[in-house]
This record gives structure tokens, sequence and C-alpha cells, in this order.
């Protein structure tokens, strides 16, 4: 291959998209990634776009702001996309996927496109020339040296969690029923506790020995990642209204509500996994073990991979890119994924997505694209570039969007399903015609 005209770092899930936006537009791209050569704590596998964390893309309805997001995306003809869609595993109203089906997946097409070259080696500095930096939250430390003498950058961590995930065959499902939460399907096992065993679970839990993360903060904690027993900590019921809620999980054996439910997602196709949902967690191994095994069914419970957590890191954004995920100090110079401020899979593929369509368009001379803020992509972008003296990873929502406007005798829409698919249409045909001006 011929030199690059644009270089990525990171093929993670926003450097894969963001590779396959540029090469799609016809732009050459020389795709650096450092696995295997150097492996961070989290990683595991050599495939490309791998799930560190859980297998799932969250909601995949319209009136779910990540809803609207993938459909905006598989709009602007997402890679990341298109691979989860192909992968999916059964999760109710949520995408989920077979995690090492969907890296191969993207990896495959990756490394076949002839505009796409892979190359794997450690990135140690930001190169000259048009770039994107898609590194994600666990950047090498020579990199995020390197990205934190910036001037006027300055870099900000926070800490990130992993469920547990374990062998379907080694769980009593007896003591288990299989429901999506209101009746969405029967995609889920769901452990029923009592509230006699939720208060010996949860006082077991907030004294359990944790593992030392180097630097560990609770303030510092991601709330999308906290951690099961930071929230018990938080409060004896804080689990019962989180993860552990019984809100719309009826047991068909006794017709009511739990006092609290653990959730199991199926993690793979052969439906041999299953990962507990929202138990992101830090505890020692034995202690995993212990502690989890007070679930009714998980008593004897085998681990295909434990609960860990990592150091994640991300960018003081606002005043440093704009809302396309550009450097305002360099021209061509991108970040994209979780490094951003961004937080979720989805997410960080969009971030890659609108920085890769709109460097193409830098690089083909093309009118440079406009993600409007009443767009899911476009407001993201609004949030990492708005000056915020607090600013923190967030997901996608609602209240990220822009809201609908006043009309003059209209009554305001007062059901939110109804407004959530209002604002949706309208962000996508934004999208629909965007998409026309953009190519690919």
């Amino acid at each position: 291959m011929t030199d690059p005209a644009a270089t990525v770092i990171g093929a993670g899930l926003a450097g894969c998209e963001a590779a396959w936006q540029l090469a799609a537009r016809g732009i050459r791209v020389r795709l650096v990634e450092m696995k295997p050569v150097r492996m961070s704590p989290a990683h595991h596998s050599e495939q490309l776009a791998e799930l560190v964390c859980s297998n799932s893309f969250r909601g995949d309805r319209l009136t779910n702001a990540v809803g609207l997001l993938k459909e905006e995306m598989r709009v602007m003809g997402s890679l990341i996309m298109r691979c989860a869609d192909e992968t999916r595993v059964p999760a109710g109203g949520a995408l989920a996927v077979d995690r090492d089906s969907f890296s191969a997946r993207v990896t495959k097409e990756v490394t076949e496109h002839p505009l796409i070259d892979l190359v794997r080696e450690e990135a140690c500095g930001i190169p000259d020339g048009p770039v994107i930096i898609a590194t994600g939250p666990l950047t090498s430390d020579t990199l995020a040296e390197a990205i934190r003498n910036i001037p006027g950058l300055g870099t900000l961590n926070f800490y990130d969690a992993a469920a547990p995930i374990v062998y379907r065959d080694s769980l009593e499902e007896d003591k288990m029923f299989r429901l999506s939460r209101y009746n969405r399907g029967n995609d889920y096992l769901n452990a029923p506790m009592t509230e006699e065993e939720y208060t010996v679970f949860i006082r077991e839990l907030i004294h359990a020995e944790t593992a030392e993360v180097h630097g560990f903060e609770e303030k510092r904690v991601f709330e999308g990642c906290m951690p099961i027993e930071s929230m018990a900590k938080r409060g004896f019921m804080v689990p019962a209204f989180g993860p552990m809620k019984p809100v719309g999980l009826v047991d068909p054996r006794t017709g009511k509500e739990p006092f609290a439910v653990v959730q199991l997602r199926q993690d793979n196709a052969s439906d041999t996994m299953y990962n507990i949902v929202g138990f992101q967690t830090r505890l020692k191994f034995p202690e995993q073990r212990r502690v989890f095994g007070l679930i009714p069914g998980l008593e004897n419970a085998e681990y295909a991979r434990y609960g860990v957590m990592h150091r994640n890191t991300f960018l003081n954004s606002p005043g440093f890119l704009n809302a396309s995920f550009e450097m305002i100090g360099r021209k061509q110079c991108f970040f994209a994924g979780q490094i951003t401020g961004v937080e979720g899979y989805v997410e960080s593929a969009g971030s890659g997505l609108v920085a890769g369509i709109t460097l193409a368009a830098e690089l083909n001379g093309r009118e440079i694209p406009v993600f409007p803020s009443c767009t899911a992509l476009g407001a993201m972008g609004r949030h990492v570039s708005t000056p915020d003296v607090n600013y923190q990873p967030m997901n996608c929502s609602f209240g990220l969007i822009d809201p609908l406007p006043a009309v003059p005798g209209q009554r305001k829409i007062r059901k939110k399903e109804e407004r959530y698919q209002a604002i949706a249409e309208r962000a996508l045909s934004c999208i629909r015609e965007l998409s026309k001006q953009t190519g690919g």
C-alpha cells in the first residue's frame, strides 16, 4: 500500500468505525493497533473491536436514546452496527451480541478492505498529518503522556468495572425463572430474592474484601459502571432500585414480583455463558465466588471471567475539541471514542463515525457535514464541545438532544414515549438527508 492519506490509532469500536468511514469514501487508512504487541489488563483477545465489559449495546427501541443512536448509525452506513446486527443474541428489548463472533466479524471486514492497512504496533506519539486518535479509555502510558503534553488540555481519570461471566451449565436454573422485563420475551434468567436473602447478600457484599486498584477513589467511579459493592455502601436499598430492581418481573411460580432480582443475560451465540447484569465489581475473585454464591441458582456457579476494575482515561474535551471531535488547535487531528468523554459502546462507535466522515470530507475537498444537535450523533458532539466545569463522561440520552419546539396552537406532547418517538422521527429525517450529502 502507498503512503496513507490518514492514520487511525486504535482499533476498538471507535477506531474501526472511523477507519471504515474513511475507506468507504476512498481514503487510504493506516490503522494502528497495539494488540498483541502490548495488551492492557482489560484486554484478552487479539481481535479488533474487543468488548471488554458487557456484551450488550443496550436498548434497541427508538423511544430509547441509544436505540435512536443505533438507527442513525445504521442510516449512515455504520460497520459496527452492521456487525452487531449480524451477531446478535437474545436480549429482550436490547441489542446484545456474541462478543467473539462480533469482534471476528469486524476484524474480517477491516482487514479485508483494500484501503485499510492494519499495523500491529504501539503508537508512542501523535503523528503528523491527518489522524484520528481512538485509543480509548485504556490508552497506553506512553501515548497518554504524549496526549497529556498537548498545551491546554489536561487529562482526567476515572475507573471502570466489568461484570462477571458464568457458565450456564453450572447454574441451578430450577431456582430461577426466564423472562424479560415487562413480558418482552424470555431472554433473561432471573434469580429472585426474598427480603431475608437480599438482606444477607447486601450485608456480605458490603463487608467483602475488595481488590486494591491503584489510586482508586470512590468519587471518581463513573456512575454508569458503579461497582455493585459501591452501590450497596451507598444505601441498603440502592441495588434494589438499580440492577436488582424487580419492577416488571413477575415470578410465574408465585404470580408476584420478588423483593429483588438478579438478572443474567446470554453472552454468546451457543448460549453457554451468561453475564450477571449490572454486577460490575472489584471484589477479589474468591470473594466473588463466595458472595455471588448467595444468589439463588449461583451457589455452585463456575466463572468464565471474573469481574475486574481498571483505570479509564478521558480528555477534558470542552474547549479542546469541536462538535465533530476535531482538535480546535490543530486541523485534521481528531479524537474519537471513550477518550473524548462519550460513554458506552455505541456512543464510542458513533463518535468514530462522525470523526471519520468529517475527516473524509476535509480530505476530499467536500462540504464539511454538520450533525445537528436535534440528532443523537450531533448531541454527543455538542456534549464533548460545550464548556462545563464539571465535565464528565455521559451516555447518550434524550436530555442531550434538542427538545421539540413549541408550536402555537398545538398541545405539548405529554406522554414521554410519544414525545421521544417524535424526537426520534425528526432526528432520523435529518440523518437521512445528511447521509445523502456525505456519500459512502
